[in-house]
Parts: C-alpha cells; sequence; structure tokens
C-alpha cells in the first residue's frame, strides 16, 4: 500500500525540502520504495537539493499535459525517486496544480511512499498537495510565528480529514527563547516525531547535492531525520554511535567544514 505524504510548513524557511530529501533518503535505506515530488509549483527546490535542477522533464510538464509522469521520473543513486520542478518562470503558465492528485494517482502501487515536498502556507498549491495526501507531516521552526502557522495548517488538515502523521520541529538552536516541545505539541495538539537541531553543515550538504543522512550520518540533524523514518515505518529506533569512518565524503566534509 502505498503511503502519500506531504510535508507541509504554514511559513517559508522552515525547512520542508531539507526534510524531503533526507527523508527520502532515509526511508530508502530502511528498504523502502520511494518518490519524492517538487511540488513547490512557484519556488521548486527539491532538484536543487538532489542534483536534478535541469533536467530534461519534470512535473510541470506533465502538469501541462506535455508528457507522461513515467518521462518525469529519475532514479536517484541512494535508492530512490524524484520527480522535480522546473525552475524556469516560463514554465509556470499553463500549470494546472489542481492535477496534483491525478498525477499521483498514476504512481500507487509503484511506491510504498510518496513524499510530497509542498509549497509553504496555505495557498492553491500546498492545498493541492494536501488534496492528494493521506498525511500531513508538519514542519515548523520552534518560534512563535512559525508554530502559530502551523496551527493553521493542523487545523485545515482537520477539516479535510487528512491524518497529521506529527510535527517536526527543525532548526532549533536551543535558544532560551525558543518554544519548547510540549508548548508546541499542546498548540498543535499533535505529536513532535523529531527534533533537528540547526546544523552549519547543511549549506554543504545542499552545494553537494548530498543529503545529510548520507553525508554526515551521524550528525545530530541525521539522527533525528533517521527518527522520522522509523516512526513512519512502526520500525523500533535505537542509535548507536558507529566506530569513526575517515571514507572519502567525510574527509572532504570536514575539510569543508573546517
Amino acid at each position: 500500500m502505498t503511503r502519500v505524504i506531504a510535508i507541509i510548513g504554514g511559513k517559508g524557511g522552515v525547512g520542508k525540502t531539507t526534510v524531503t530529501s533526507n527523508l527520502a533518503t532515509s526511508l530508502a535505506k530502511l528498504g523502502n520504495e520511494v518518490i519524492a515530488i517538487d511540488a513547490n509549483l512557484t519556488t521548486p527546490n527539491l532538484g536543487l537539493h538532489l542534483g536534478y535542477h535541469l533536467t530534461p522533464r519534470n512535473l510541470h510538464d506533465v502538469l501541462k499535459g506535455e508528457t507522461r509522469i513515467r518521462n518525469a521520473i529519475y532514479a536517484h543513486p541512494l535508492g530512490f525517486k524524484v520527480i522535480p520542478g522546473s525552475m524556469n518562470i516560463n514554465d509556470l503558465e499553463g500549470v494546472d496544480a489542481d492535477r496534483l492528485p491525478e498525477v499521483a494517482l498514476n504512481l500507487i502501487g509503484k511506491s510504498d511512499f510518496i513524499l510530497l515536498d509542498s509549497a509553504a502556507g496555505l495557498g492553491r498549491e500546498a492545498m493541492s498537495a494536501m488534496t492528494t495526501a493521506d498525511e500531513i507531516l508538519v514542519v515548523t521552526n520552534p518560534d512563535l510565528p512559525s508554530v502559530a502557522d502551523a496551527l493553521k495548517v493542523v487545523g485545515m488538515a482537520k477539516k479535510r480529514k487528512k491524518k497529521v502523521a506529527g510535527v517536526v520541529v527543525n532548526r532549533i538552536q536551543s535558544k532560551w527563547h525558543e518554544l519548547k516541545r510540549e508548548e508546541i505539541e499542546e498548540m498543535l495538539s499533535a505529536p513532535v516525531i523529531a527534533e533537528i537541531p540547526e546544523d552549519k553543515n547543511l549549506p554543504m550538504s545542499i552545494k553537494l547535492k548530498i543529503p545529510m543522512v548520507h553525508l554526515l550520518p551521524e550528525s545530530e540533524a541525521s539522527i533525528e531525520i533517521n527518527r522520522i523514518a522509523h516512526h513512519l515505518t512502526d520500525k523500533t529506533f535505537t542509535y548507536k554511535k558507529p566506530e569513526k569512518r575517515y571514507n572519502l565524503v567525510h574527509r572532504l566534509a570536514r575539510w569543508l567544514s573546517s
């Protein structure tokens, strides 16, 4: 059975795309078939994060009726599939966001998970992703405006009878003014399933187009992403710190971050 999960935040900049790209990687590592779709049609960035921003066919072409969905699916080396969006502003013309549920329907049965990297807020694009999904994963930062906007997402999801799979609190810096886990759960009436700390290596991960969970699997951010994957697959999450490895990727990561 394919689970369609929309990854939505009430405002921009909370880290939806980072969560999507890394969660796809983590779920694939657990043996799942995963398709990650860039459902943010106006400002798509999933392709940038994963190295698929200059593909010959993309989701915009599909939504304009210019190609079939199978022509816009690309296999990622880390074991999942990607359907990127177009970064060309001209490709917005003629795109019908309301066709997203129809597109996703053609993928049912072809993967275990379909992850929709949604647009921010509750505009037409985000609502199309919510309509398409069976479940909603809410991403927020631990500040009052982000959580207040996330509350609108949770409210709309419940109004549309969509299951809220959980809340991911991202970019935690452990500042005194940040909302605590218990406060966020009380405000949203939904469980926090992961608390991802701010990581100075994230820009490097995006620059290299290598998800953090693969580039630096021992980082606290990667551990929390893996926690989400285990939660969604009902697997017990136990973290055992691995022995230090000094392969090429790790040496490169340490050199770039120094």
